[in-house]
């Protein structure tokens, strides 16, 4: 398949590379910024332009990887006509490009994709369209450079994207904070590594909720005072503690 790429940055950046080596073809790429257009361009051997310039004709899909809120106004910037375009936004609805296509829809990696990454992680895609035949095209697509393929409506996208956020904005945020503190404190925290890696692992053969240890579940004050003196130096993050663990106290004592 022909596929324009629309946006240079990390998500264009890492489907571009997955897309084009499973055998499709990228035959433009199209960014903001020209500079950074031609950059990835290079890597692909492929025409390039800003927004300003002519979409490709010969491309079969476009695949948009821009900022949701670019996508709210993309309308204003290109049109396409019976093409399919898919965006990559988990909390935006496919509806933001009825007017630029007739043909459109999600494709949605269910995955954090950062350049520097040294490998390659498993892309989970989500897919839907605003037809059963462009679901269908769509789907057949993503399949072909993913072995994990999900058809998601707008509204079960979101919720998806409402737990990434949890799972992995708001952990690597704790992990931050951990970093950070023990900065403060002159521990090393590469030495919690393991605890991380266990912790994981715990969770993909079981419910999380099954696996939840420390002193908050135990409901052991004692120890929680301790970790609280301990915090006393460090507000931002004394605060945290209480409220996550109020939150284990509650879900725990529900059950």
């Amino acid at each position: 398949m022909k596929v324009a790429l629309v946006g240079s940055g990390n998500v264009a950046t890492i489907l571009g590379k997955v897309i084009h080596s499973k055998g499709h073809q990228i035959v433009q790429v199209l960014s903001r910024n020209k500079e950074h257009a031609e950059k990835l361009a290079s890597k692909f051997g492929c025409e390039y332009g800003d927004f300003k310039s002519l979409p490709a004709n010969e491309a079969d899909l476009f695949l948009l990887a821009i900022t949701d809120t670019a996508l709210y106004h993309f309308d204003q910037q290109m049109h396409f006509a019976n093409q399919v375009v898919v965006h990559t936004a988990g909390s935006v609805s496919k509806e933001v490009l009825k007017n630029i296509s007739t043909r459109y829809g999600i494709i949605y990696p269910l995955q954090s994709l950062v350049i520097e990454s040294s490998t390659m992680p498993e892309i989970p895609l989500m897919v839907d369209g605003n037809s059963t035949e462009t679901t269908h095209f769509i789907r057949e697509f993503a399949e072909s450079f993913s072995g994990n393929v999900t058809i998601a409506n707008d509204e079960e996208r979101i919720k998806y994207h409402v737990a990434a956020v949890l799972v992995s904005n708001f952990t690597n945020h704790l992990f931050a904070m951990a970093d950070e503190f023990c900065r403060k404190e002159n521990i090393d925290f590469k030495k919690l590594f393991p605890l991380i890696e266990e912790t994981t692992m715990r969770i993909k053969d079981n419910d999380p909720e099954t696996v939840q240890t420390g002193p908050a579940i135990r409901e052991d004050i004692y120890t929680l005072g301790k970790h609280l003196q301990v915090l006393s130096a460090h507000p931002d993050l004394k605060y945290l503690y209480l409220k996550l663990s109020e939150s284990i106290l509650k879900l725990y004592q529900k059950k």
